[in-house]
Formats: structure tokens, C-alpha cells, sequence
């Protein structure tokens, strides 16, 4: 009798995805909260980001809003690529200047969290989202929510 790994990883996998989707979405979505909002320590500074100023105040927008839509599973990948491409630029506008690589120039969170996101953007919600529900035929041919109001 041989262990095979793919067999007993393969079930999980989808959940792993939605793990790894919520963990990183929430993650992210409190940073756009401490920076608009001033709450879970806030910015570095202390305070709040000021409304419309340019990037910060975007950043922490694309950050909240970006972070809750793929934390829930909703337009899942559209937001998780925007929020990869909004990392992208903190990296090159903001951490790249200062040094070569992201250890030394502070971008570290900024590149992991640039390409977990298109990871997301890429394999898709996984299990556990909001999305899922709202697509999933049921008897009948109608949709999960559809299907649960006349169920209810």
C-alpha cells in the first residue's frame, strides 16, 4: 500500500483556495480600515489618511473595499485583480526607489500581498463565497437565493 499525497489533498483543495482568499482578503481589508478609519493602530503616523488625497486615501479605498469584496466571494476575481494591481504600484511608486529589493526597501507586504491576489484573481474564489451561492442552480433551474425563498 503506497501513500499517494494528491489523493488526500485533492478534496481539500477547494477549501484551502477559500481560506486562503478570506485569511489574505481580511488581512488586507484591515489596512484599508486602520487607514481610513484610524482603528487597529491606524496609519504609521497615527490618525487617518485624508479624504481624496492622492495615492494614499485611493490605496486604502481599493484596500477596504477591494479586501471585503473578495473576503465575501463577490466579483471575486475583478476585485482581487484590482487589488494585485493596486500593490503593484505601492511597490514601484512607493518601496522600489528606496532600494533594489523588498527587504530592504520595506515592500516586503506589498509584493506578497501583489501576488496572492492575482493568485486569487487567478484560481478563482474557491468554496465559501458569496458568489457561488448566488450562481448555483437548484432544482428547478433556479438560482441558490431564488431557490431558498421558495424552499422557505
Amino acid at each position: 500500500m503506497s501513500f499517494e499525497p494528491r489523493s488526500v489533498l485533492e478534496p481539500v483543495r477547494p477549501h484551502t483556495l477559500a481560506l486562503f482568499r478570506i485569511v489574505t482578503a481580511l488581512l488586507f481589508s484591515c489596512h484599508g480600515a486602520a487607514s481610513l478609519f484610524g482603528v487597529l493602530g491606524g496609519t504609521r503616523g497615527g490618525g487617518t489618511v485624508p479624504v481624496g488625497q492622492w495615492p494614499g486615501w485611493w490605496a486604502a479605498l481599493i484596500q477596504l473595499a477591494g479586501g471585503v469584496l473578495v473576503l465575501l466571494g463577490l466579483g471575486t476575481r475583478p476585485a482581487a485583480l484590482l487589488c494585485s494591481g493596486s500593490m503593484a504600484y505601492a511597490y514601484f511608486s512607493v518601496h522600489q526607489e528606496k532600494a533594489l529589493w523588498p527587504i530592504q526597501n520595506g515592500g516586503e507586504p506589498a509584493v506578497l500581498f501583489c501576488w496572492a491576489f492575482l493568485a486569487i484573481a487567478v484560481t478563482g474564489p474557491g468554496t465559501l463565497a458569496l458568489e457561488q451561492l448566488l450562481r448555483r442552480p437548484a432544482a428547478g433551474g433556479r438560482t441558490g437565493l431564488s431557490a431558498a425563498r421558495n424552499q422557505a
